[in-house]
């Protein structure tokens, strides 16, 4: 192993500081993220056996002049392996990802640092879409899910990370994720002048308050203004051919609900999520950004073709998680040119590429 490097700065240090998430563009954020995905990857190289282990098996020796140059890993490699970049003594939380039963989980250990790189980055970018205050909160999901505040799933991890920007705290779901009919009546009368703010991932949303209001013959008017924030279970909806335009307007119109944000993220890089505005397109913040690869060759995609998602972070320090080939296909936009007004790449997320074998895939497996 080399000598241990520097702790690489955190994203307020670099040029971009005194910027909001969205604020950079590419003449900026470019060369200052490359310094930091470089450090990062030596960090990473010199703490984590494994991860070493990958880049002397895939990639090239060198530093990467260019950021589709830089090592990744892909991200079921977290349900295989251990990966940490510290010791097991300064981990305070571990999170797993969402998984069917009898499927293999991701595991990500979380140190104080990073921890609290990835509370900042996301109180960042949630500034952007909902301003300082602090909006009444009904989360679609059911209380019993945060028992255990060492081991997170991904469910309870966005929970306990969308909460900081509530108040009034409401769980609107039972312990079975059916609709609790009386509480969500009692929040909105205790808030019906005042819009309030909905956080739930998107098939829970579905089922447990749209399809169960249904059931139950329910429909109510939320406060006007009122806003939902979701992310996460697309797959099952579009097995239900349900779309993101159908899931809006069904909003609508059971529950009045003007304002509905997607959000794309995963527990192997929580704090660098991708919120959609109010064009519809997914924005990348200051601090993270996005590649599109061919699913075959894994050479990068132009801005239009579609391909493979790589995910790059400039927060996780204590496991390397900065550059990730997910297994979701999607396809850049544009970069700095939304109407909106957000700079930084802005993207779509098409689904999940069936039965995908990644070239390198069978080598970091061997490593298992």
């Amino acid at each position: 192993m080399s000598a241990t490097p520097p702790i690489p700065q955190d994203w307020p240090s670099l040029p971009l500081e005194g910027l909001g998430p969205f604020d950079a563009p590419a003449s900026v954020k470019d060369p200052a993220f490359l310094r930091t995905m470089q450090a990062l990857t030596q960090w990473h190289r010199a703490r984590c056996a494994p991860y070493a282990q990958v880049l002397e098996r895939l990639f090239p020796p060198g530093e990467a002049t260019h950021l589709h140059e830089l090592p990744y890993l892909p991200v079921r490699l977290f349900k295989t392996r251990e990966l940490r970049s510290v010791d097991p003594a300064q981990v305070i939380k571990t999170l797993t990802s969402s998984g069917t039963s009898g499927q293999a989980v991701s595991k990500i250990y979380l140190d104080r640092e990073t921890s609290l790189r990835q509370s900042r980055a996301l109180a960042a970018i949630m500034a952007s879409f909902l301003g300082r205050k602090r909006w009444p909160m009904l989360i679609v999901d059911s209380s019993e899910l945060l028992k255990d505040r060492r081991q997170f799933s991904a469910r309870a991890a966005a929970i306990l990370g969308f909460s900081l920007y509530g108040r009034d705290h409401s769980y609107c779901l039972d312990g079975s994720l059916a609709l609790d009919a009386a509480a969500l009546q009692d929040f909105l009368d205790r808030h019906a002048d005042t819009p309030v703010l909905l956080f739930g991932f998107t098939f829970i949303v579905w089922q447990g308050l749209y399809q169960s209001a249904l059931r139950q013959g329910l429909q109510l008017r939320l406060p006007p203004g009122s806003l939902l924030i979701h992310g996460g279970g697309w797959k099952r909806l579009t097995d239900q051919q349900v779309d993101n335009a159908s899931f809006k307007r069904c909003l609508q119109q059971q529950f009045g609900i003007e304002h509905v944000h997607n959000y794309y993220g995963m527990v192997e890089q929580v704090g660098s999520i991708f919120m959609e505005c109010e064009h519809g397109s997914l924005h990348v913040p200051g601090f993270a950004d996005v590649l599109v690869r061919h699913p075959h060759t894994l050479q990068p995609q132009p801005p239009g073709e579609r391909g493979l998602i790589q995910v790059l972070s400039a927060l996780p320090l204590s496991y390397p998680g900065h550059s990730l080939l997910t297994e979701d296909v999607g396809v850049i936009h544009g970069r700095d040119d939304c109407p909106c007004g957000r700079q930084g790449a802005r993207l779509s997320v098409l689904g999940r590429l069936a039965q995908v074998e990644l070239r390198g895939c069978s080598d970091t497996r061997a490593l298992a």
